[in-house]
């Protein structure tokens, strides 16, 4: 609001200030219509704050780009439950006192000034008024304008200053009323904590169902296409026992559809093995560790200190890190030996991951090291990648392992 009138005027803060200010009177107006019946349920009164609360937070956009999220926890739509959960917020009381406030002091603050703001722009005004026919006498305070010159004269000296001054004063009022809204209505520090909480419950529970879905998806692939496969190739098998000497050409066509049953068996197998491999579930994180440096086709060293079981989501989000990585040593990084550190350590897994290929690993390189970053984060843990040029590259992790 500092600078010249002119640079104040061709801004968007008067302008967002006055519509502000404006929609207050036009909310504490209809306000008051909806209160004055509920004077006759003054039960009802006490939750009158709600919606207007919620009306006040989006009108905030008007002076600040920033949402005002809701305070109140979640609840019933409807019924007694909602009632009683909400009479006992805090929220709801300072939404109360935001109402009473709109309605009395702010309503009468807006009212005046857009009052002294209408007086100001009558006097801007004035010389065109004159122009278009009014009255030759009009009465100015004291004075008594007649002619077009002390129309002007007033404009100039008297319009202009008001109206300009009186715009600088709106915006003063808009942003404090503003500012008061916000300390209002927006969430303190026990809401936003409960928010945060529940924020991180909802992420877990999405987790879960993503691991439950991935797991079923798993079942469902052992138990049906998998099952089919192995009595197809059995199937095959002996057919191509029977038909290898009553017909070569066939025995070779049957030979050629086992071989490619027994591919598909097993890249079935390894999808499955992909998705959450069963040594996981059943032996946990570092067996399945284990399981991974023998399949991969490089030396691989393991160190874990990993007594007992983890949470599932821990286990599973460690297991696909080390597998992740293993797959960029192996594909990307031209490496030649790779070491898996691990220690659990005041509820807490510490894992590494080393090799000694190339270097220069980024998680916009589209190696997927931004997909570990991301399934890190939704079980609050961290990640850091130390990979200069030239090697070696240094993947840890660190998550939390809070059982509930």
């Amino acid at each position: 609001m500092t600078g010249s009138p002119v640079r104040f005027a061709r801004s968007g803060w008067p302008w967002r200030s006055l519509a502000f200010v404006v929609s207050s009177v036009a909310v504490s107006s209809i306000a008051w219509l909806a209160v004055l019946p509920l004077l006759l349920f003054p039960p009802l009164l006490l939750l009158v704050g709600i919606p207007i609360g919620a009306l006040e937070r989006h009108r905030l956009g008007l002076m600040e780009p920033r949402a005002v999220p809701d305070p109140h926890a979640p609840a019933p739509v409807n019924g007694w439950a909602w009632v009683r959960l909400r009479v006992t917020e805090s929220a709801t009381w300072r939404e109360l006192g935001y109402c009473a406030c709109l309605l009395t002091v702010l309503a009468l603050l807006d009212l005046a000034a857009l009052l002294v703001l209408f007086v100001g722009l009558l006097l801007l005004t004035l010389p065109l008024l004159l122009a278009l026919g009014a009255e030759a006498h009009v009465q100015v305070g004291t004075w008594t304008v007649e002619t077009f010159g002390q129309a002007c004269a007033v404009a100039g000296l008297a319009g202009a200053p008001a109206t300009i001054v009186t715009l600088y004063g709106i915006s003063v009022l808009a942003g404090a009323q503003a500012a008061f809204t916000r300390w209002l209505l927006a969430p303190n520090g026990t809401e936003m904590h409960r928010q945060v909480e529940e924020l991180a419950q909802s992420r877990s529970r999405l987790v879960n169902a993503f691991d439950a879905e991935r797991r079923r998806i798993e079942r469902d692939l052992h138990d049906g296409a998998q099952q089919h496969l192995v009595l197809l190739t059995m199937k095959l098998g002996l057919a191509e026992r029977h038909l290898a000497e009553a017909d070569e050409r066939v025995g070779d066509l049957v030979r050629e559809a086992h071989e490619q049953a027994r591919l598909a068996l097993t890249t079935l197998r390894d999808q499955i093995r992909g998705i959450h491999p069963q040594v996981l579930t059943d032996l946990g994180l570092t067996e399945a560790v284990r399981e991974l440096a023998e399949r991969c086709p490089l030396p691989v060293e393991v160190d874990l200190d990993v007594p007992g079981r983890l949470p599932p989501g821990i286990e599973s989000t460690a297991y696909f890190v080390v597998s992740e990585c293993l797959t960029n040593a192996i594909r990307h990084a031209a490496a030649t030996r790779i070491q898996i550190s691990g220690r659990l350590a005041e509820q807490r897994l510490a894992l590494t991951i080393v090799d000694d290929g190339t270097g220069g690993a980024e998680p916009s390189g589209g190696t997927g090291l931004r997909g570990l970053a991301d399934r890190v984060a939704v079980v609050s843990g961290r990640l850091e990648i130390i990979s200069p040029p030239g090697g070696p590259t240094t993947v840890r992790i660190d998550l939390p392992c809070l059982y509930a």
